[in-house]
C-alpha cells in the first residue's frame, strides 16, 4: 500500500495541475471571445458612422463636419486595429493555454496508465497467492486422504 500512495499523490496533484489549466484555458477562451465581440461591434459602429457620412455628403455637408466624421472614422480604424492585435494576442494564448492543458492531460493520463497497471499486477498476484492457497487445500486434503486410506484396514 505504501508504493501506491505516492503514486496516488501524483495523481491527485497532476489531476488538480489539469484542472487548473482547464479553468485557465476556459478563461482565455472566454476573453478571445470578448476581444471578437467587439471587433464585430467596432466594424458594425464603423459601416454606420460611415454611411452615414455618406447620407451627409450626399445631403450636403460643410467641411468642418466632414473633417470630424473623417476623424472620428479614422479613430475607429485605429480601435479597430488595436482590436485585431488583441485578438491576434488572445490566440497566441489560447493556443499556449491549451498546449499546457494538453500537457498536463497526458501526464494525468500516465499516472493513471501506470496505477491501473500496478492494480493489474496486485491482482495478479492475488490470483496467484489464493491458486497457491487453494492448491495448499486441496493437496492437504488428498494427503489427509490418502493415510487415512492407508491407515484403514482393507477389508471394511
Amino acid at each position: 500500500m505504501n508504493r501506491q500512495q505516492p503514486l496516488d499523490t501524483l495523481i491527485d496533484l497532476a489531476r488538480e495541475a489539469r484542472d487548473n489549466a482547464g479553468q485557465a484555458l476556459a478563461t482565455d477562451r472566454r476573453s478571445r471571445q470578448q476581444v471578437e465581440v467587439q471587433i464585430e461591434t467596432l466594424g458594425r459602429y464603423r459601416l454606420e458612422y460611415a454611411q452615414r457620412l455618406q447620407q451627409a455628403m450626399f445631403d450636403g455637408i460643410d467641411p468642418a463636419t466632414m473633417h470630424n466624421y473623417q476623424a472620428f472614422l479614422r479613430s475607429l480604424d485605429a480601435a479597430l486595429e488595436r482590436a485585431r492585435r488583441a485578438l491576434d494576442e488572445q490566440q497566441q494564448r489560447v493556443q499556449a493555454s491549451q498546449q499546457h492543458w494538453q500537457q498536463q492531460q497526458r501526464k494525468l493520463s500516465s499516472y493513471d496508465t501506470l496505477a491501473t497497471r500496478r492494480a493489474e499486477q496486485a491482482s495478479r498476484r492475488e490470483s496467484r497467492r489464493e491458486m497457491r492457497h487453494s492448491d495448499e487445500i486441496t493437496n492437504n486434503t488428498l494427503l489427509r486422504q490418502r493415510n487415512h486410506d492407508a491407515a484403514s484396514p482393507s477389508g471394511a
